[in-house]
């Protein structure tokens, strides 16, 4: 997905701070942490691998048909900002620890959490095609509902 049009860019940015909102404070959030969201946003929702394209294109249409796709590029989204909050969280304090953190281990942090997140959105919406507390949930939290 090379080109995403304003429309799909505002519902996948909206559903994405609807549902980090149920857990942080997004209007409060340090500037250091909102630089890292924003960037992690443009790079998920630009897709340059095409691996959110190909999941969605793998996805059964009885998953697909669950979401419109921007909210569940969102929801991706949303699930990578917060793994990247808990990443940060175990920084600092390895930080107030220990002085000496090895930049070699935190390479290519936000592939790490872009596939670990894509991986869990995945298996929650096949899982809500038969589970409807989540599926409401799901769409709750988005702001579907």
């Amino acid at each position: 997905m090379s080109q995403v049009d304003a429309l799909y860019r505002e519902q996948a940015h909206t559903a994405a701070v609807n549902i980090c909102a149920t857990v942080l404070p997004m209007a409060k959030l340090p500037a250091g942490l909102k630089e890292a969201y924003d960037s992690l946003f443009e790079e998920l929702l630009a897709d340059s691998d095409a691996q959110f394209a190909e999941a969605w294109a793998n996805l059964p249409a009885s998953a697909s048909k669950l979401l419109p796709q921007s909210s569940f590029h969102g929801f991706y989204i949303a699930s990578a900002w917060l793994q990247l909050s808990l990443i940060g969280q175990q920084i600092a304090e390895q930080a107030d620890s220990d002085k000496a953190i090895d930049e070699q281990e935190y390479n290519g942090i936000y592939a790490r959490i872009a596939k670990e997140a894509l991986r869990e959105s995945v298996r929650k919406i096949k899982k809500a095609r038969t589970d409807r507390r989540l599926l409401n949930s799901m769409r709750h939290v988005i702001g579907l509902a």
